[in-house]
């Protein structure tokens, strides 16, 4: 029995479209699961562009759960789509796998190496761990199996026989000219993402016999260049020409299983076949004349309703230039899961309505994004934070099957790539440092800061290039030690002072900026000015110089605890 929810405070958009589900699943199938659906095409790898395909019905999907309905989130796997491009970059591949385009999926062989038996199942398992790790729960379907068992037979007939009307509805939007598309500079990544599975732009099944919803894979070569050249509706006889290899056969589509509906009339079948409440589209598949516009007026032919369907909006990325050019596409879920934690990763599609546009970090700002996310949870904690803040938090920590895995000592995350980039993860000296950064409650294990202090080990090992990594100085530099002038050298004489009474990330941050100060003759907790933030810039990048041999690095407290008070002593001349 589903809970009466309370009015509801929250003001975020899986409220409101949850809300607008609901309403209309009782008034379609009143006493049904509600049924929301995604539709994922495994013919490369799965980016965090069509991520959004799957979080914005889960996020709708576990919504209604928590008002206590009964949901089938329904990801259909698009696996019996044609092979349409070799994808570039992908590891055990080369220009042979090109003889395979236009079979299934399911019908192409895997990369080399791959433990999996087709391409479709080694593109999915990684989505299926993803998926797994971030806490979706969902019915799959593979559209392989569906076809080639049979289990659209009538669908397939119904829309054999309603041809006509199905030609009349695309005949609507074939004479339309295709709006131009932007002239704006997009990189790479952007292009692939806009891209999607290329369903969109799919023959209708339009030839020069007439019109066909219907194609068969050859049963010569097995790809789908095939053309129908005539079809009986009273014995559901079928002839089609293979154009590839010139394979020709009459088949009975009552028996035959070897083929699939054209996509603008295969998805509003499913829509009906499968009762689909909620399913959002990419815009790929939302401009004017393409498939969720024409699948609304085909639907009827089915006796089904188009679903409520929001357009999503692209997912972009920032600083992945190096990955996409070594592996010819945008990144994965599994790659950023690599470097972030789920509840990051699901918070960046909650908070964020479909139709917004943002971007996953892979560069320097996963270290902001953290810091907005740990300062979210200190809102959360005190009770300062605001309703639809809470709203996406709670998305992004917990489901309604309950709370996703968490970091028990959740450290901040860009003092944890600090020190893993300084020690280069040796254990021993990160456990030394990080137990120090809270001499009050030190951390006892790396478990304790496990999986964020791993996330951010990945992100400096696989991201942060060689000539950005950290190395301390081994020796001093003596050269520069002896060019100070008196007052260089007496803000080095206060900061070695005051290491043992400050050897904590807090008391070495006061020391740092406190010295500085001191040297100004203000008061250690004044107010910084202008000429004093130019005084501590200065004294920095002294600091760094002596201690890195750069201007920059991690930041100065979180270096000196990981150098150690003793090494420390050594390279400020002590």
């Amino acid at each position: 029995m589903p809970i009466v929810a309370q009015q509801s405070t929250e003001t975020d958009w899986v409220s409101r479209f949850a809300d607008e589900v609901i309403a209309e699943s009782e008034s379609r199938a009143p006493g049904k699961p509600v049924v929301v659906a995604s539709g994922l095409s495994p013919s490369g790898p799965i980016h965090l562009g069509n991520l959004r395909e799957v979080m914005t019905p889960h996020l709708v999907a576990d919504e209604i759960r928590r008002r206590g309905y009964e949901v089938r989130h329904l990801i259909s796997w698009d696996d019996y789509d044609r092979f349409r491009k070799v994808p570039a970059g992908v590891e055990g591949t080369d220009e042979s796998w090109a003889e395979h385009i236009g079979k299934p999926l399911t019908s192409v062989p895997a990369p080399a190496g791959s433990a999996y038996p087709n391409w479709a199942e080694h593109f999915k398992a990684a989505m299926v761990a993803s998926l797994a790790e971030l806490g979706v729960e969902y019915d799959p379907i593979s559209q392989t199996e569906q076809y080639t068992s049979g289990v659209y037979r009538e669908q397939i007939l119904h829309a054999m026989k309603h041809r006509g009307d199905i030609d009349a509805i695309l005949a609507q939007y074939r004479t339309k000219q295709k709006p131009k598309k932007s002239q704006k500079p997009v990189d790479e990544a952007e292009l692939e993402a806009e891209e999607g599975s290329g369903a969109a732009t799919e023959d209708d099944g339009s030839g020069s016999a007439g019109y066909f919803p219907y194609k068969p894979y050859c049963g010569g070569c097995g790809k789908d260049l095939t053309v129908v050249t005539s079809y009986d509706d009273e014995t559901t006889e079928l002839a089609y020409t293979c154009s590839a290899c010139g394979f020709a056969e009459t088949v009975r589509l009552s028996e035959f299983n070897r083929g699939k509906l054209v996509w603008k009339v295969d998805w509003p079948m499913r829509w009906a076949y499968e009762g689909v409440i909620f399913e959002p589209s990419g815009v790929d598949h939302s401009s004017p004349g393409s498939s969720f516009q024409v699948g609304g007026q085909i639907v009827g032919i089915f006796g089904g309703k188009q679903p409520v369907g929001p357009m999503y909006a692209f997912v972009g990325i920032s600083g992945m230039a190096k990955m996409s050019s070594s592996r010819g596409g945008v990144p994965t879920p599994a790659d950023a899961l690599k470097i972030m934690e789920p509840q990051l990763l699901r918070w960046l599609y909650a908070r964020r309505r479909p139709n917004q546009s943002f971007k996953i970090a892979f560069d320097q700002e996963i270290q902001r994004l953290y810091d907005e996310w740990d300062a979210l949870e200190r809102k959360v904690a005190d009770g300062t934070v605001l309703p639809a803040d809470a709203a996406a938090h709670s998305r992004a920590t917990r489901t309604a099957a309950g709370e996703l895995p968490r970091t028990p000592r959740p450290l901040p995350y860009r003092t944890l790539a600090s020190v893993v980039d300084i020690t280069a993860g040796h254990d021993e000296q990160t456990l030394r440092i990080l137990s120090e950064l809270d001499p009050d409650n030190p951390l006892k294990a790396l478990d304790e800061a496990r999986p964020r202090l791993d996330r951010a080990e990945n992100w400096i090992s696989t991201h942060v290039p060689a000539d950005q990594r950290t190395v301390v100085r081994e020796e001093p530099d003596t050269g520069l030690l002896a060019s100070l002038d008196e007052q260089g050298r007496e803000s080095l004489r206060l900061l070695l002072e005051g290491l043992d009474t400050h050897w904590s990330l807090d008391g070495l941050t006061t020391l740092v900026y406190g010295v500085p100060k001191i040297m100004a003759g203000l008061a250690h907790d004044a107010k910084p000015t202008p000429e004093l933030k130019v005084a501590q810039r200065s004294f920095f990048a002294l600091l760094y110089k002596l201690l890195v041999g750069r201007d920059t690095g991690p930041r100065l407290p979180t270096l000196l605890l990981a150098v150690g008070a003793d090494r420390v002593r050594k390279l400020l001349g002590a």
